[in-house]
């Protein structure tokens, strides 16, 4: 199992101006201190970004529990928050490690001690490789990269030789596909890679890796099956790669962001199956799922198969899908003309990548009663105001307007600390989540 991350630090950063959204009484108390104050969200400044924890805790453990009773591993992607005491929450229900995108993520989780990390990416450049090989002198570091091309291993063999490595470093070959993202394109050129990776005296061959969330954007029939067929290749090229592994260490195959875990777990299901028949055990099965931890409001919502209000059948129950634990609050600060009214928070707040915000409901300021918001709609977003259409409903200037967000992965970004609440229906901020982006 990782080791608990070292979060002491995170009670000890002091709260200044400079944090936007934290309460004029914080300033110069460390987030211990105020949170040991009993904060509440109504002392918060608009715009602002809200998790609930206890909606998290429920994502976490949805999660968790769907991939334990599938014989499944969880290495949950944290450049969705870059949040280490949110990545400790998943580690605590079980996640194998974190998956992370770029080796200055790699360092940053390093210094909060995380010991068990997948790159889902190649490190190509000297100074990286350095860094790598410094690390890996501590022997309870397990680190995993990927790799698509001989030139990417030959790159990798260069700054590790010259870094002077204590120990190899382990490499899944990267299977693409065309017109997806990275990735080696065809079955034949992914075999190459992986003989020459395993005959590196720096580079161990660990298995197979891919983004299958690159090839769809959808729940359409076309979209499933382009999803499934390549996960199908995955296997076929962990299967065909049996004799270049060598007889120690662990080996992954791992696949599965948050719009298609369930198809990648049916395929893995299979080969699990013809693994335990064959009687190998050392295969890693991931999944990497980053998004679940708050969900959405917006496109994981619309294409998750776990969300609260889908059909789809990955979980049985509503009590055992997930919901939205994340919300914006923006305050009306403009009544230009009637049907229009203009909002504080915009871009820098706010995602918008994957849809814009959907208004939930409004109330007077964020210690009065919320009422639903219906007849309303974002049309549009500039940097820091958002446009809300009114139809029907009226929003007074002053007001707050609670909003659905899409996209999780470019919500935390935006801010250096979010408010935690007790819950849906208890505004007791129970902690600050910092971000390091």
């Amino acid at each position: 199992m990782p080791r608990k991350l070292r979060l002491e630090e995170l009670g000890n950063a002091r709260l200044s101006a400079r944090d936007k959204g934290i309460p004029a009484r914080a300033f110069g108390m460390t987030v211990g201190e105020f949170l040991a104050s009993g904060p509440r969200l109504s002392e918060f400044w608009t715009p602002i970004v809200v998790l609930d924890d206890e909606l998290i805790g429920h994502n976490v453990d949805v999660m968790a529990q769907w991939c334990s009773g599938r014989g499944l591993e969880l290495m949950p992607h944290g450049k969705t928050t870059m949040a280490p005491s949110l990545w400790q929450r998943q580690l605590d229900a079980g996640s194998l490690g974190i998956t992370l995108a770029t080796m200055g993520q790699v360092r940053t989780a390093r210094s909060f001690g995380l010991d068990s990390i997948m790159l889902a990416n190649s490190v190509v450049d000297e100074r990286s490789l350095a860094y790598l090989a410094g690390e890996l002198a501590d022997p309870e570091l397990s680190f995993v990269c990927w790799a698509d091309s001989i030139a990417t291993l030959e790159a990798m063999e260069r700054g590790l030789r010259r870094a002077g490595t204590p120990r190899p470093v382990d490499v899944c070959v990267e299977l693409g596909a065309p017109g997806g993202r990275t990735g080696a394109r065809t079955l034949a050129e992914a075999h190459d890679v992986a003989r020459r990776a395993a005959a590196s005296e720096v580079l161990r061959l660990a298995g197979v890796s891919g983004y299958e969330g690159a090839l769809a954007h959808d729940r359409s029939d076309k979209a499933l099956k382009a999803v499934r067929s390549y996960v199908e290749r995955q296997v076929d090229l962990h299967q065909a790669l049996a004799d270049l592994y060598d007889g120690e260490g662990d080996l992954y195959v791992t696949a599965g962001g948050s719009a298609y875990p369930d198809v990648v777990a049916d395929v893995f299901g299979s080969a699990m199956a013809n693994d335990s028949r064959a009687g190998d055990s050392r295969t890693l099965w991931t999944l990497r799922s980053g998004a679940y931890i708050t969900h959405d409001d917006g496109f994981y919502r619309q294409i998750s198969p776990f969300d609260e209000g889908s059909a789809r059948a990955a979980t049985p129950t509503t009590a055992s899908r997930l919901r939205s634990a994340m919300r914006g609050v923006a305050r009306v600060v403009s009544h230009p003309e009637r049907g229009l009214a203009l909002l504080d928070g915009g871009k820098r707040d706010f995602p918008f990548d994957e849809g814009l915000p959907v208004p939930r409901a409004v109330a007077a300021d964020l210690d009065g009663a919320w009422s639903p918001l219906t007849d309303a709609s974002v049309l549009a977003m500039n940097d820091q105001h958002s446009y809300l259409g009114l139809a029907g409903d009226d929003v007074a200037l002053g007001s707050v307007v609670a909003l659905g967000l899409s996209h999780p992965c470019t919500t935390f970004d935006k801010w250096r600390y979010l408010p935690v609440v007790a819950s849906q229906v208890d505004d007791r901020v129970v902690d600050l989540v910092q971000t390091f982006f």
